[in-house]
């Protein structure tokens, strides 16, 4: 597990951390399709928090995109970054997640965030920011639509519908289990949407949430468990 401090010149305000947005916001790439599905590695990232300690833990897990085993998994715990400010969520998670992704033993492939990337209310949420930040393939599976709007998907297993702010099309909420709640998707850096929910759909054979995001979920509690346990000592 891998120790983290806030770096130095980390934003401090809303102000500072809206005008980071601005600058890096410019070098997200948009017209490359990223890798093909069901090839290469595909990686979860996700975090747990205990807001009381102001303690964060980030996890990462490479998953074979053909078969989802777990190829390497690292974890990174450190300081909240930031306070917690809607649409500035990224703040607070992006050191320990860039952490625990350096930390990996193998090359990451395509980097899946628990959260937003395009559709985001400033079109910069964490899938955009941690893919400009380390060059990754990046996309957002996000649990609900956030600010956005989107028509009910079909039914079955597949179906997408555009999710939209007014009739700009930021993402796609996709049925990733037939008759379940859809999961909502977005392009981050460096991957194109319909690639972005073929790679979903891919991942999610059972579930409603990805492969890659359920077990970056259970790998950063336990971590946090591990590191609040440890301060208790």
């Amino acid at each position: 597990m891998t120790t983290v401090r806030i770096p130095a010149g980390w934003p401090a305000t809303e102000e500072e951390a809206r005008a980071v947005q601005d600058e890096l916001r410019g070098r997200v790439v948009l017209d490359e399709p990223g890798p093909p599905p069901g090839t290469g590695r595909v990686t979860g990232v996700d975090v747990a928090y205990d807001d009381e300690r102001g303690v964060v833990a980030a996890a990462a897990v490479v998953l074979d995109a053909a078969s989802l085993a777990v190829v390497a998994e690292a974890t990174a715990v450190g300081e909240v970054s930031f306070p917690y400010v809607p649409g500035l969520l990224a703040f607070r998670e992006i050191p320990t997640v860039v952490a625990a992704l350096d930390a990996l033993s193998v090359d990451p492939g395509l980097v899946v965030c628990d959260g937003y990337g395009l559709a985001h209310p400033r079109r910069f949420g964490l899938a955009s920011h941690l893919g400009v930040l380390t060059g990754l393939p990046t996309i957002g599976v996000a649990k609900n639509p956030f600010t956005f709007t989107y028509a009910e998907p079909g039914a079955s297993r597949g179906s997408t519908a555009p999710l939209l702010a007014g009739a700009e099309e930021v993402g796609r909420a996709v049925r990733t289990q037939a008759g379940i709640k859809p999961v909502f998707v977005s392009v981050g850096h460096r991957a194109g949407l319909d690639n972005a929910c073929a790679h979903v759909l891919a991942l999610a054979p059972r579930y409603r949430i990805p492969e890659s995001t359920r077990r970056a979920d259970a790998l950063c509690r336990r971590a946090l468990a591990e590191a609040v346990g440890r301060a208790g000592n």
